[in-house]
């Protein structure tokens, strides 16, 4: 299969409903949680789920166009300056958080080199308009540790909620960095068939294996057993996890690639803002699992803000 590496208080109340993971056949699964440990947040969010696990790597995404150079320059370019005045603040867009896991080794996989590094594993799917949000700010964060190429530009599903949304695939992405690897599995297609979509990628066993132990209600409280293995799914490591979009997909709705790619510079958007936000509490959980190596992304104000509000 295709890979994307060489290789206030927190208290008990309750806050908003966050934006809710997607699945293939949308049966109900009870609430997901995210513990936005150290924000203001915890945060009960309603989901539609189901496993998604399976499929094959030998279809191609329909409809992509690889990406820009203005666009893929405006994703990987962001001044260090919005960074760090954003923080993981959006003056209208709320922020919802990863949740960290306790003793755990950290992952480590080979790239296609066989450097084994500390590395980033994207579970999702081309179809989800939650996937579709989370991909902004993980190529966003991913730029500040080495280089991605290889973006096509795709919409999530032309039905349900916050249909067309723009956004990437990393079906053919590759990506260099000298502390990470990144791998990822795009699991389906935005391509509808046979009643659900056309399959892309599978898993392997190994990455099975870890969707199956981390994508489960043992590490995000509420998830529902049916609910297990649901998308969008991050693992940083194994020390941070992401199990949805850290802003609700409606943030992108209404709008176009360029204009959302357009908007990153400025802290002062509300939707550049979220993004960026987004961007550094996965900047931070990358830099615990490369324990803070790279001083030039780790020790930036707006990283350290992500991580005293992740408490790492």
């Amino acid at each position: 299969m295709a890979k994307s590496a060489t290789h206030k208080k927190s208290t008990t109340k309750v806050a908003a409903k966050g934006p809710s993971r997607t699945a293939p056949a949308g049966r109900p699964a009870g609430l997901f949680t995210w513990v936005a440990v150290g924000l203001v947040v915890l945060v009960i969010v309603a989901l539609v789920a189901v496993k998604v696990l399976g499929g094959s790597s030998t279809a191609k995404p329909t409809g992509s166009s690889l990406t820009s150079p203005t666009i893929v320059s405006e994703l990987t370019s962001v001044p260090l300056s919005t960074f760090n005045t954003v923080g993981i603040n959006s003056p209208a867009v709320q922020i919802y958080a990863p949740v960290k896991t306790k003793n755990q080794k950290v992952l480590k996989w080979a790239d296609s080199a066989g450097v084994k590094r500390p590395t980033v594993f994207y579970f999702d799917a081309e179809y989800s308009s939650s996937s579709a949000a989370i991909r902004w700010a993980t190529i966003v964060a991913l730029s500040r540790f080495g280089s991605i190429s290889g973006l096509y530009n795709v919409f999530s599903s032309s039905v349900g909620v916050f249909k067309n949304t723009p956004t990437f695939t990393f079906v053919h992405t590759r990506y260099v960095s000298k502390w990470i690897n990144f791998v990822s599995v795009e699991n389906y297609s935005n391509v509808p068939y046979n009643g659900f979509y056309t399959p892309l990628q599978s898993p392997t066993t190994t990455e099975l294996k870890l969707v199956q132990k981390y994508d489960t209600a043992k590490y995000f409280p509420g998830l529902s057993p049916a609910a297990s293995g649901s998308i969008p799914f991050v693992s940083f490591g194994n020390q941070v996890l992401l199990g949805g979009p850290s802003y609700s997909p409606a943030a992108l709705t209404s709008t176009t690639r360029d204009a959302i790619a357009s908007v990153l510079s400025d802290p002062t958007n509300a939707l550049g803002a979220a993004i960026i936000a987004s961007a550094n509490l996965q900047t931070a959980s990358i830099c615990k699992i490369i324990k803070n190596a790279d001083t030039a992304v780790c020790a930036t104000s707006g990283v350290k803000a992500a991580y005293r509000a992740l408490q790492l």
